[in-house]
């Protein structure tokens, strides 16, 4: 792998995936998947590519599919939230899932300094941080750490992890703001936003964390800025403020940039 040019596909390897067969196992799009796949084109479909980033955390037959079905979905990227860009790349990327990532990667997405971690591929990261050691600081998806991606590698990884922390130390910083039934109670519910467009944010606590997300479970992480004030882990230059009356919040107020709406919460 190059980590800065063009991703090169191993012979053997390229005639392995051809023999397996070039198109996918369910042949062409039935008529109304085509319909919906083309709506936007030629723009690659949004359901599609939220899809393919989905599964790319872990279900490689979908990748699989998806992928030699349309190949320019290898370097698809879908919005999870307030700028918090996600590749399909990237999702294997955090989650450890090399068989993912080297199938994305023989198919034309672009590896990175995240993906080289994760894959333990000390010589490609040592030459990124040669150009910007400050490259270390940078985050992934949803604000994860380079270190923590090269912990997702397992074993393979474990040089990467190793030189990481010989050269620039342990400390990765919170993961997010852990929350519990209190918390939950305290923000956790559907906040409706009304305009031009008419919207929601979902808030709640999942997996020990609060967490906010645009559909009906809340998707991504929060760190906390101030009292009742926080960001989502993949977009630092968000803040969500919560109005808080008697111990619980009545309206979430979303500031990005130029834009500040707010919206009442209206259930849980």
């Amino acid at each position: 792998m190059d980590g800065f040019g063009e991703s090169r596909i191993p012979r053997r390897r390229f005639l392995r995936t051809m023999a397996v067969g070039g198109l996918p196992a369910s042949g062409l799009l039935r008529r109304e998947d085509f319909r919906a796949a083309t709506a936007d084109f030629p723009r690659n479909d949004l359901a599609r590519v939220q899809s393919v980033v989905g599964a790319s955390h872990g279900n490689f037959e979908r990748v699989r599919e998806l992928v030699l079905e349309q190949p320019a979905l290898a370097k698809s990227s879908w919005d999870w939230g307030f700028g918090d860009w996600e590749t399909p790349l990237g999702a294997a990327s955090h989650t450890g899932r090399r068989e993912i990532a080297e199938f994305l990667i023989d198919h034309g997405a672009r590896p990175t300094i995240f993906s080289a971690a994760m894959m333990g591929d000390l010589p490609t990261v040592r030459a990124f941080l040669a150009v910007d050691q400050d490259l270390h600081r940078l985050h992934g998806p949803h604000g994860i750490s380079l270190l923590r991606h090269a912990r997702a590698g397992g074993e393979k990884a474990q040089p990467v992890v190793d030189h990481l922390i010989d050269a620039f130390g342990p400390d990765e910083g919170p993961f997010g703001f852990a929350g519990d039934a209190a918390t939950d109670a305290r923000y956790g519910g559907s906040y409706a936003f009304q305009g031009q467009t008419a919207f929601r944010i979902t808030v709640g606590v999942r997996n020990d964390w609060l967490m906010i997300g645009t559909g009906e479970e809340p998707n991504s992480r929060v760190l906390e800025v101030g009292e009742d004030v926080f960001h989502p882990t993949g977009a630092p230059a968000v803040r969500l403020h919560f109005e808080v009356r008697d111990g619980s919040a009545v309206a979430l107020t979303i500031e990005d940039g130029p834009i500040r709406l707010t919206g009442s919460r209206t259930g849980r």
